[in-house]
């Protein structure tokens, strides 16, 4: 059994190098050629798979261990006989502290208490229900937004055009979809970006076309009092670098990017190959994650919670460090080289873990404080 995969799929070889050989390459450049001898490609969001690029390869199975899936061309697969899985959820955590530290961020620059804000939440599926449920356990009041849920009959939803009246923080969580009745592309359009309120936080972290990026930039020039946090971007791994200097955050698609996150996605995906070549599936990631990482921290009864919280946070993931790298290693950049730096930038990602993994040990009578354990730490 062979395997080809993209470089930089974290424990790739603890979990399938007793099942296969495997060749790994950069993923932007895994071609056909590469393809010849594979039975599966493993792959992150970079690489595009369609049946162009499994023609007349022996490949069957082709996982992605991310989320989403508009990098697969799932009908063209279906239809080649190509087996495809992905891994739903395995990075929400990591993007729900993403946009946390994005709440904080704005807070401490705007003066206005997070937990006050009105969360607008575009997208309910794995990231977006559990940035629901998080938020909510944390008191703050959310607004969520699904068309596709609504129209099954779900409760609980509003329309886009009332989230975006109501809402003073926006937060995108949409898969691409460039056509149908449900398309995402430019889904904030320049006329429903016009229609931000005054001082509204806008979040996207979900892909980049979601917003219309030259719309964006232009309403940005008239508009400072917008606070933009933008993580994905319209022609990536190629930045908008004005754009970019116009929002408050800017980061290189790396708010899922929590090692956890990519743990857990190796994982889904070496269960799926395993039951697609009807192999045992003897490994887990308990027995294989590391421990770097790993810590705790003593709070003291009389130290105010909810300032204790922040800090606990910001300890486990600061978006202004992904901020002040993206912005340092862009400064001047040539336009030919943005996309290479772009990619170098994710590929040497430092450490990050996420808020499970910080133990927070209470010194005062009674329990931890309830929405510590809301935000996700353990006690």
């Amino acid at each position: 059994m062979r395997i080809v995969a993209d470089e930089n799929i974290p424990l790739l070889g603890a979990f399938f190098a007793k099942q296969a050989e495997i060749t790994t390459h950069p993923g932007r450049e895994i071609c056909r050629a590469h393809l010849m001898q594979a039975d599966a490609l493993l792959v992150r969001s970079v690489t595009r798979v369609d049946p162009a690029l499994l023609a007349g390869t022996p490949v069957r199975f082709v996982g992605t261990c991310t989320i989403g899936t508009d990098h697969l061309d799932l009908p063209g697969l279906q239809a080649a006989g190509i087996a495809v899985s992905s891994a739903p959820g395995c990075n929400a955590r990591g993007v729900v502290e993403y946009v946390l530290s994005c709440l904080l961020t704005f807070s401490e620059r705007t003066g206005k208490a997070w937990r006050s804000q009105r969360v607008g939440i575009i997208g309910v599926g794995q990231v977006g229900s559990r940035l629901a449920n998080t938020l909510t356990a944390l008191g703050v009041d959310c607004l969520l937004c699904d068309p596709p849920r609504a129209e099954r009959g779900e409760s609980g939803f509003v329309s886009l055009d009332e989230l975006l009246a109501q809402a003073d923080v926006i937060s995108c969580h949409v898969p691409l979809e460039h056509q149908g009745p449900h398309a995402t592309k430019h889904l904030l359009n320049a006329e429903r970006l016009a229609r931000l309120a005054q001082g509204t936080w806008l979040i996207n972290s979900s892909r980049g076309p979601v917003i219309d990026n030259q719309a964006l930039a232009a309403l940005l020039l008239q508009r400072p009092d917008l606070q933009v946090a933008l993580d994905v971007w319209e022609h990536e791994p190629q930045v908008d670098l004005a754009l970019a200097a116009q929002c408050a955050l800017a980061t290189p698609h790396v708010a899922g990017y929590s090692l956890d996150g990519k743990l857990r996605g190796t994982e889904q995906i070496y269960q799926a190959f395993c039951a697609h070549f009807q192999l045992p599936a003897t490994l887990a990631l308990s027995e294989l994650a590391p421990t770097a990482g790993l810590a705790t921290i003593v709070v003291n009864e009389q130290t105010p919670t909810d300032w204790s919280l922040d800090r606990a946070l910001r300890w486990v993931y600061d978006v202004r460090d992904d901020d002040a790298r993206f912005r340092a290693a862009m400064a001047g950049l040539p336009v030919d080289q943005i996309a290479k730096v772009f990619d170098q930038l994710r590929k040497h990602y430092p450490l990050r873990r996420e808020c499970s993994h910080l133990q927070l040990a209470w010194q005062g009578a009674g329990d931890l404080p309830a929405h510590w354990l809301a935000a996700g730490f353990s006690g």
